[in-house]
């Protein structure tokens, strides 16, 4: 099951049905069934205490994810501030909603064990990133 919650900001506009869809189809690439995936949308201040209290760093971010995953099923919850994906996507020139996809499928991609704590794992990363964007674009256009 994927949730969908926000909590301290207003629900972003998504189509949860085709996100559900899109990151079962990401999972299933990496030969990766979802469990419980809790999406939690959130603004700067709310990731900053949760970046604090569970993983002592004292920054804001865009993601936080907390990993849950027992062999092939990945589970977690999934932290995003709105705020940071809005600032990211003016700074990278893309969209709101291309920027929350990227980190939407971020966190899914760190549930199915792959890290960007090295500049070579961050390039491989986004690589993947984009392969799974190509995917929902796809998905899309053939509707």
């Amino acid at each position: 099951m994927i949730r969908f919650l926000n909590e301290m900001t207003d629900m972003p506009d998504i189509n949860k049905v085709e996100l559900s869809n899109w990151i079962r189809q990401v999972a299933s690439t990496y030969e990766k069934t979802v469990g419980e995936i809790g999406y939690l949308f959130c603004d700067d201040e709310k990731i900053l205490e949760v970046n604090r209290t569970y993983l002592r760093h004292d920054y804001y971010t865009d993601i936080i994810t907390f990993d849950y995953s027992t062999g092939s099923v990945v589970s977690g919850d999934i932290y995003i501030s709105v705020d940071t994906v809005a600032t990211n996507a003016l700074q990278y020139k893309v969209s709101f909603k291309h920027e929350l996809h990227r980190v939407i499928i971020h966190g899914l991609l760190h549930l199915c064990g792959f890290d960007d704590t090295t500049p070579e794992l961050r390039k491989r990363m986004t690589e993947l990133e984009d392969e799974a964007l190509r995917l929902l674009a796809t998905a899309r256009s053939t509707r």
